[in-house]
């Protein structure tokens, strides 16, 4: 057995309120895994091409006000 098929079992055997917390604990811990790879993407400028199209985009008049 694996170990995401351990998880996933020991997932299916908690109760409700420990469902509940450990789908609260998960959210948080995936958005902070996310945002890490997000700054890190940011600083080593993999996104630059992403904010260099919007930006032309938006000189362009492109772009509509939200």
């Amino acid at each position: 057995m694996t170990t995401v098929q351990e998880i996933e079992k020991a997932v299916i055997n908690l109760s409700k309120d420990d469902l509940s917390s450990f789908r609260d604990w998960f959210l948080e811990y995936d958005a902070a895994v996310w945002d890490r790879k997000f700054e890190e993407d940011v600083v080593s400028g993999r996104l630059n091409r992403f904010a260099a199209k919007a930006l032309a985009e938006l000189r362009q008049g492109k772009c509509t006000d939200l």
